[in-house]
């Protein structure tokens, strides 16, 4: 049996695995689980624990281990740690179980200011490498009315934008309520990244938006197409930034600027390096083959017209530019006022833009790590400042 009822059901079932999977909706609860570890007695033979996902958004964490980056500099770097969720790596994060992660830039918001956590953004871990993949049946965003949509949580840059992209096409996002073509409404529902392509192949979800390489795998498989890159919406925005423990930069200071160093060099070499990228990615760090990784990291803007309306800004390209500007930290926390999320949001309430900035990001290392590795240039920016772009 199948029709409306059934999808209903069946979507009801992934937002409840969902909530599972992402902490009751990022709730405080989840992060605290359980008994937190510290690190006392650190000194800098203990080796650097990372933390990540099995996404392209970790490539310069992962990269840096495997070219011998971190070696080079000098830090004891444990093998990464492959997570299958935001939640389970944000609980180990907080319960001292590694040491530097890559993390949604809203999620870090709400780990120092929503929970309080010891958390530091040194860099920019990459920009860009988002889309939202939609049923092939869809061909335009007004489609979506009446469907859900799969976020990987509440707290993302995912999240942020599909709603900016929604309200402009005149949809409404709503959350907890069946979807309705009449009202021109969409269900946003948080999933695993991982649960995302098979309840888009099963027609639980009419779309998603997520990073790569899952969009380019719907595409490879001929179940999902990509309707809009994220970064045709917000040009050059940072998905997920590199968190270290506070812990970490005031006790083991020399590790830290080692490991930033090695970070830079990998986003550096990364850049300039696509298919080799997509290799050392494949060759045991992350569970999709090659060719759709590498798909993902050499996107063709000839082959996705329809998805780019600002093709100058090259928003199909994930990309590694790792200064943490603070217009785009300001920016970014209005926009997270003016998005609905499913979340405790209190914190976001007083929450000063500028201040924020000033208190969760710390760009001395990695403006020193970017002068190493060449200067500004090298990763085709032009110094601290720049202009937000933003058309949904």
């Amino acid at each position: 049996m199948s029709g409306p009822l059934t999808t209903r059901r069946a979507v009801l079932r992934a937002g409840t695995a969902a909530v599972a999977l992402t902490g009751a909706a990022w709730g405080a609860g989840s992060l605290y689980t359980g008994t937190r570890t510290g690190s006392g007695g650190d000194d800098g033979s203990r080796p650097v624990r990372i933390g990540y996902l099995p996404i392209t958004d970790a490539a310069p964490l992962l990269v840096a281990h495997a070219n011998g980056y971190y070696d080079d500099a000098g830090v004891a770097v444990a093998r990464p740690v492959l997570f299958r969720s935001w939640s389970s790596l944000s609980e180990a994060f907080v319960a001292g179980k590694v040491d530097a992660i890559h993390m949604l830039m809203p999620m870090a918001l709400y780990m120092r200011y929503g929970l309080q956590a010891d958390v530091r953004i040194t860099a920019w871990n990459h920009t860009n490498g988002s889309s939202l993949t939609v049923h092939p049946e869809i061909t335009e965003l007004a489609g979506l009315a009446g469907r859900t949509v799969a976020i990987p949580a509440w707290w993302s840059i995912h999240n942020v934008v599909v709603q900016k992209m929604l309200r402009a096409e005149g949809l409404t996002p709503v959350m907890r309520e069946s979807p309705s073509t009449s009202a021109k409404t969409v269900a946003l529902v948080p999933m695993a990244p991982s649960d995302m392509l098979p309840a888009l192949s099963n027609g639980v979800i009419g779309g998603y938006v997520v990073a790569d390489p899952f969009n380019a795998a719907a595409e490879a498989k001929h179940v999902g197409t990509i309707h809009r890159f994220l970064g045709d919406v917000w040009r050059d925005h940072a998905c997920c930034v590199t968190v270290l423990r506070g812990q970490l930069l005031r006790e083991r200071p020399d590790q830290a600027a080692g490991f930033m160093d090695a970070l830079v060099r990998a986003q550096a070499w990364a850049r300039t390096n696509r298919p080799e990228t997509a290799a050392v990615l494949a060759s045991g760090y992350l569970p999709q083959p090659k060719p759709v990784i590498q798909r993902a990291l050499t996107y063709s803007a000839a082959e996705h017209t329809g998805a780019l309306h600002h093709p100058g800004w090259h928003g199909e390209s994930l990309d590694f530019r790792p200064y943490p500007y603070p217009s785009f930290t300001q920016e970014l926390v209005r926009a997270m006022q003016d998005t609905v999320v499913d979340a405790p949001e209190g914190f976001l309430a007083e929450l000063d833009p500028a201040a924020a900035h000033r208190e969760l990001v710390d760009d001395a290392l990695v403006t020193r790590s970017i002068a190493k590795a060449g200067g500004w240039g090298v990763f085709g920016l032009h110094g601290t400042t720049r202009t937000e772009e933003i058309q949904a």
